[in-house]
């Protein structure tokens, strides 16, 4: 089996792995600054879960129709374009004194550019690992990617306490700029890849929606992956949790940080684990991403509301399985459409419950409404768990 120094000794592996690290520790800099801001402003428990939903919500059109550009163009270029444009978007949200409906537009720019980025780099990794090295390297950029959320998180706390969000939000550009060139010098020119499905822009979405529709396992493992949309609510209500405990924008950030510690922890452990015990325990592992949550409605305090998220953030790395199973069924020609589709899903389900649980905590008290989210959860992942299961059931019967 491959080993870690195979994929260190990969000249193109060793830049995106850098290149993705500095964006997304970059990315988690701008939400906190974000969630202190809004909440400053407004004192809105809802008006800042919403915020922050804007963050997933535009992937209901940009997943869809942007997603496909990684098939149309070459992926190397798709991802270097998507990192200017948001560079250029959030130091502009930097400006002193934006309104809030203008910070809030320039959000979802921010989150339409990211939707080919990352439809591209799904798509490209297979290629830059072609043999046994991918799973290994996408447990290890899916590992790495919740450690730089701990650090982003955790450092963003203290930088916007520190800086202010002004200066922060001008940070995230420049990891965009960092990331565009890295990407740019060190990823090998490759054409567009030889789609004889590309068509125009609504028949090739029919023609992905219909091939993700169509597989019993990827519908399975899409509704696996919409579970997040019930267990990120603890992160959505960061800021008024942290205010009801009497903490300040560091609680913010260590709401954030320890959920991405517990999904760094699982991811590494999974990643070590024979990857057949792994598959096995996925649906048990969306249930308890939830379940964990429960103890919440009793109001505990910082420490255990943290080691709470924290578990459930170690359940929720069941979903790297579910990411690798998805992106390695799919051909290699539909692949970014394929994938910009499930994120879609993934990206709408996290922005419905962030914003539900929003409107939730205008009326009830935040831990109350993050420990319901876990018990419809709950039930929301026996239903994916069971799908997940009947439909491997009949694969393997079929002898596929």
């Amino acid at each position: 089996m491959p080993g870690y120094r195979e994929l260190a000794r990969d000249g193109e592996f060793r830049a995106l792995f850098v290149a993705h690290v500095v964006s997304v520790a970059g990315d988690q800099f701008a939400r906190v600054a974000l969630t202190v801001h809004v909440y400053d402003r407004t004192a809105s428990a809802g008006l800042t879960a919403l915020t922050y939903a804007l963050t997933f919500l535009p992937d209901l059109v940009g997943g869809p129709l942007l997603s496909g550009l990684a098939d149309r163009f070459a992926r190397k270029e798709v991802m270097v374009a998507a990192d200017f444009v948001r560079a250029a978007l959030l130091l502009f949200m930097a400006v002193p004194l934006l309104p809030l409906w203008l910070l809030a537009t320039l959000l979802v720019l921010v989150q339409f550019a990211g939707a080919p980025h990352g439809a591209a780099r799904a798509a490209l990794l297979p290629q830059i690992l072609p043999d046994d090295r991918y799973p290994l390297g996408q447990a290890v950029l899916s590992t790495v990617t919740q450690a730089a959320q701990v650090a982003g998180f955790l450092t963003g706390g203290a930088l916007v306490a520190w800086l202010g969000p002004a200066l922060v939000l001008v940070a995230d550009g420049v990891t965009f700029c960092v990331s565009a060139f890295l990407v740019g010098v060190f990823l090998l020119d490759r054409p567009a890849p030889a789609n004889p499905h590309v068509r125009a822009w609504p028949a090739d979405l029919v023609g992905g929606a219909r091939l993700v529709w169509g597989d019993r396992r990827l519908r399975a493992l899409v509704a696996l992956a919409c579970v997040s949309g019930f267990y990120i609510t603890a992160e959505a209500l960061a800021a008024p949790l942290a205010a009801r405990l009497g903490a300040g924008p560091a609680a913010v950030g260590a709401i954030f940080g320890v959920f991405a510690a517990g999904t760094t922890v699982g991811m590494v452990l999974l990643a070590r684990m024979p990857r057949g015990l792994g598959m096995r325990l996925m649906p048990w592992l969306s249930i308890a991403s939830c379940v964990v949550l429960l103890p919440m409605a009793l109001a505990p305090g910082l420490a255990w509301s943290l080691v709470l998220v924290g578990l459930s953030g170690a359940a929720s790395a069941y979903q790297l399985l579910a990411n690798t199973t998805f992106v390695r069924t799919v051909p290699d020609a539909t692949r970014g459409q394929a994938f910009g589709l499930a994120v879609t899903a993934l990206r709408v389900s996290q922005g419905l419950g962030i914003a539900a649980a929003g409107v939730a905590a205008e009326w009830w008290p935040p831990h109350q409404v993050v420990a319901a989210a876990g018990a419809v959860g709950a039930l929301a992942a026996g239903g994916a768990a069971w799908s997940w299961r009947h439909a491997a059931r009949s694969f393997a019967q079929a002898g596929q």
